[in-house]
């Protein structure tokens, strides 16, 4: 599945004319198989060993590089650190109030969403995003104890 979306990802930065250099395929690598929606300090943090002269701009600056591509997208929750995304079908996320872990879910029923709110509004709509707040199980068994 991973290697897939890696190959499609790259096949797009070609496409579009972008270098695909090695910092941008370990970058790409590591978002597709993170699950954790790693912020660009995550990111220089775990490729900072194979890549010892890339610094956390280089790090942003492939990110912004990946997300006018649309391969990727920037969450902005409050004001912790933005956190990346590999852009794949739609999903969603549930957040954790108490440690800000993000997990993505997937719930087909929301993908008629759109059309209705077009349909109410006359808007053209784009997309949409939803967010779910709780506290994940390792805050909880933390709670509890």
């Amino acid at each position: 599945m991973a290697m897939n979306q890696l190959k499609e990802a790259l096949d797009t930065l070609k496409e579009t004319g972008v270098r695909i250099t090695p910092q941008r395929h370990a970058i790409l690598e590591f978002l597709i198989n993170s699950m954790s929606h790693p912020t660009a300090d995550d990111i220089y943090k775990a490729l900072e060993g194979k890549f010892p002269n890339m610094s956390v701009a280089t790090v942003y600056n492939n990110l912004r590089v990946f997300r006018e591509v649309g391969l990727v997208k920037e969450l902005t929750y409050g004001d912790a650190s933005a956190r990346f995304d590999f852009v794949t079908s739609h999903h969603y996320h549930v957040i954790c109030e108490s440690c800000g872990k993000i997990v993505d879910f997937h719930y087909p029923g929301l993908n008629e969403v759109e059309q209705l709110a077009s349909h109410v509004t006359g808007f053209k709509v784009n997309n949409h995003r939803m967010e779910v707040y709780g506290t994940c199980p390792e805050c909880t068994s933390i709670e509890v104890h």
